[in-house]
């Protein structure tokens, strides 16, 4: 058995989603795959590829361990994939019953780009286990939930949490400006659950910037052209920093840029948003910024 989930850039609505904001993201062309082959002894025989055909985890797990969620006290990555395997386990018992398996997980990008490694895999296992994977996220990992509807569908989505329920629906955005936009990589990977405990600290009410947000994604799917775009996530940028107590990335970094950089997911790391008249390659390469994706070599 395959199973293949795609990966997730959050484009508007990032942390605000987390109080119920109506939000905008796009599913990438890279993505993760998930193989399994079974095994009549009963063990988990586990083994996760980087996109360069590296090995980056190698593992074997007895099936016991995962039905009574045994994990050990140091290894953090066997952890947390013993808890998703244990709770998609109480989701359907059936699949581990009589069998043990060997897995291969596989990505086509770069484990440290931030584009889903954990979002892909826990959907890649609820189609294995044929559960839902908006409810093994929260009973494992935890977060929002906007990837998985990116790692489900192939178009761009807004996404809402409404009285518990993911609501997502596939939207149009074709901007005739796109070869305009760009997607750059900051060296250094986010940790989005740290990003979601530093939010929390400094929660405000938000009811009014939540409706806000929400008007803003319908907004952003109108935009016709680059300037209004740039405009409009300056802005964006702007109202979130004040939010986060922190300087927007385009005012810490790259001050002097002709042009949009945006945060995108956790501030602070991952990928950015380029939107520039020009082609921005030669500058951001300047600063040191070597990854720098058009939106046709990324977007879906």
């Amino acid at each position: 058995m395959e199973f293949y989930s795609n990966g997730k850039l959050f484009i508007l609505g990032e942390y605000y989603v987390l109080e119920g904001a109506k939000v905008f993201a796009l599913p990438t062309k890279f993505g993760q795959y998930l193989s399994v082959f079974p095994l009549k002894t009963k063990v988990l025989s586990w083994k996760s590829y980087d996109a360069d055909g590296s090995v980056w985890y190698n593992d074997e797990i007895a099936i016991l361990d995962i039905i009574l969620n045994n994990q050990s006290t140091t290894d953090k990555v066997r952890n947390t994939l013993i808890d998703i395997l244990h709770q998609a386990h109480l989701m359907n018992p059936s699949i581990l019953e009589n069998n043990g398996f060997l897995v291969e997980t596989k990505l086509t990008f770069p484990r440290n780009w931030g584009l889903g490694t954990s979002s892909t895999l826990i959907n890649n296992i609820a189609q294995w286990f044929q559960v839902n994977a908006f409810k093994l996220l929260q009973k494992s990992f935890g977060g929002s939930g906007f990837d998985i509807s990116c790692a489900q569908n192939n178009t761009p989505v807004t996404y809402q949490v409404v009285n518990n329920i993911p609501v997502v629906k596939q939207v149009l955005f074709n901007p005739t400006f796109k070869e305009h936009l760009y997607f750059v990589y900051l060296n250094k990977k986010r940790d989005s659950k740290d990003a979601i405990a530093n939010f929390r600290k400094k929660q405000k009410n938000l009811t009014e910037e939540i409706k806000q947000v929400s008007q803003m994604t319908d907004e952003l799917l109108q935009i016709q052209n680059l300037e209004t775009f740039i405009s409009f996530f300056k802005q964006y940028e702007q109202n979130l920093g004040e939010i986060l107590e922190t300087l927007p990335i385009q005012k810490q970094l790259f001050s002097d840029f002709k042009g949009l950089v945006k945060s995108l997911g956790g501030w602070g790391g991952d990928f950015v948003m380029v939107a520039s008249a020009e082609n921005p390659t030669e500058y951001f390469a300047k600063k040191g910024y070597h990854t720098i994706l058009k939106y046709s070599d990324i977007i879906l």
